[in-house]
């Protein structure tokens, strides 16, 4: 019966069967944590079990955010292409769940087909009723962005009672239900409406235990002023601090994310910036699925380790034959305190536990002498995943990293700021002259000359010494000088000659205006007499 448990040897043999990572995981999640699962209902109370297509699928993206804070046109702007239902507008015009994927042809497909597709990683979402998948639905359409993510938009949220009730569907379980498998949640803010509203405070404290995907996109930046918008990103801030509960700050970005002009171009450059930094974070997603997916395992096996702890705690508990009634509404008040007996009892910490309120309105509709008594073999084989299986599938996920190609997302918005002079930080900093002729260097050089002949040069080159006493005057730190020292010092022959002095000044003018030293001499900074050498 428990052929899946094997023995000590065989066990050592099962890594060697894993061929990928994902087969690994779907492997390791069939064989050892799906039995503790089944035997405790943890799918009743927590999460639905996973299926194959939630370990093979793309990595994917969800949009969350009050109405017209402009998620769809975010989608838009990445893909730069209309996807099939498609509406913005400055009323709430998604009222549906948008799972914008790759597909061949452009098409639709609605949520009551989706769910029965076992290429898609969403049969489970099943479990939510025809009021949720009426409002549900998969737009397909061929595109390179499409080939490494997929992305979610979800409906805009209301303020107001009247409207989270007119739903028919738990939209916080729905949004918790994406939050497990997607691998980054992207929180739209709009610039000029920061007000959370209950639903989305809601929401957010739905995402708890996730905090690790969440990103916070404040948009539409470009139409405040620059003082104004310290004052909304403080305001956000403070707002955030209230609701996500953790030591660390949230990262938030600042921009404009639509093909729009500008309507204040004060702070272009700022904008800029962090959508360079917004899009490296997406583009990562793929090299970093399988730990992600890793990840999400984990803490789905220590969930399910504390669960069983707590219904067999329970099941011990409970009377055979009479009382049973009361007994049971005795032990549901008393959860806090067999909480704190399994925490005792098996070294748990506090966080692994699940939300306290919730756990007891759950159990009012369980008989709790359904419950099963503690198996420790199911317990032992999960232990085992989590000390031996789990080590060998991290070797195979760096195997597999260095095995691929850098596998970033490419296409659509991604691909219009890598290369040419609209690139981030083209012709600035380093890059500055790089389309010039004539050496940039130059334009400075006479200024450089002067300091360099107070030098004492001897044979038309300084020493390190002598070129030391002036480059400390920059105040930088001697990491830094020693950096700009083995780029400029071509030759390597330990001194500097009037061109070599003159590159070091630039490079230390670029560094004191905020910009960051390249790791190889890019060949526009080279001195004239010198590109001989470096070639």
């Amino acid at each position: 019966m428990f052929s899946w448990l094997g023995t000590d040897d065989r066990r050592k043999k099962e890594p060697e069967v894993f061929q990928t990572v994902s087969d690994g995981l779907k492997k390791l999640y069939k064989t050892k944590l799906l039995p503790l699962e089944e035997t405790y209902k943890f799918h009743e109370f927590h999460s639905p079990a996973l299926e194959d297509a939630d370990f093979d699928n793309k990595p994917m993206v969800l949009l969350v955010g009050q109405y017209s804070t402009g998620k769809t046109s975010f989608i838009r702007y990445l893909l730069e292409q209309d996807f099939p239902g498609m509406r913005i507008g400055p009323e709430p015009t998604t009222d549906s769940f948008i799972a914008v994927m790759h597909g061949d042809t452009e098409g639709v497909i609605p949520g009551n087909a989706l769910v029965v597709d076992p290429k898609k990683p969403f049969r489970k979402l099943n479990a939510f009723g025809n009021a949720f998948l009426n409002r549900f639905v998969c737009a397909q359409l061929p595109n390179p962005v499409l080939e490494s993510i997929s992305v979610i938009d979800t409906p805009g949220i209301l303020s107001g009672e009247k409207q989270r009730l007119s739903r028919g569907y738990d939209f916080a379980a729905v949004l918790e239900w994406f939050a497990e498998r997607v691998d980054r949640i992207i929180l739209l803010f709009d610039a000029h409406k920061l007000d959370i509203s209950d639903e989305f405070s809601e929401v957010i404290k739905a995402l708890k235990n996730h905090e690790d995907k969440i990103r916070v996109v404040l948009n539409k930046a470009d139409q405040i002023e620059t003082q104004q918008l310290m004052r909304v990103y403080g305001a956000l801030m403070w707002s955030l601090g209230k609701i996500v509960n953790t030591p660390e700050v949230i990262r938030v970005y600042i921009g404009s994310f639509w093909s729009h002009p500008l309507l204040i171009p004060d702070n272009r450059k700022l904008f800029e910036a962090e959508e360079q930094d917004l899009f490296k974070d997406i583009q990562s997603l793929p090299r970093n699925a399988a730990l992600r997916k890793l990840n999400d395992l984990i803490k789905r096996a220590r969930l399910a380790k504390v669960h069983a702890y707590i219904i067999s705690s329970l099941k011990k508990e409970m009377p055979s034959v009479f009382g049973k009634e009361n007994k049971k509404k005795e032990l549901i008040a008393s959860l806090g305190d067999i909480y704190k007996c399994i925490e005792r009892e098996h070294q748990i910490s506090p966080g692994d536990f699940p939300n306290l309120k919730k756990m007891q309105d759950q159990l009012q509709a369980q008989d709790l002498n359904k419950f099963q008594p503690l198996k420790p073999k199911l317990l032992e084989a999960v232990d085992d995943m989590l000390a031996n299986d789990i080590a060998s599938l991290m070797v195979l996920v760096r195997q597999e990293e260095t095995r691929k190609p850098n596998p970033g997302v490419k296409g659509g918005a991604f691909d219009g700021t890598v290369d040419g002079p609209f690139g981030h930080g083209y012709g600035e900093g380093a890059g500055e002259g790089i389309d010039e002729a004539e050496w940039v260097v130059a334009r400075d050089k006479p200024v450089y000359d002067e300091i360099f002949y107070t030098l004492s040069p001897v044979n038309g080159k300084v020493t390190g010494a002598n070129a030391k006493k002036e480059m400390v005057k920059s105040k930088l730190p001697n990491t830094v000088l020693g950096k700009i020292w083995k780029l400029a010092d071509i030759n390597k022959d330990g001194m500097l000659d009037d061109e070599e002095f003159a590159l070091a000044n630039h490079l230390i003018k670029v560094k004191l205006e905020g910009h960051e030293l390249p790791s190889e001499l890019p060949a526009h900074l080279v001195p004239p007499s010198k590109r001989k050498i470096v070639e």
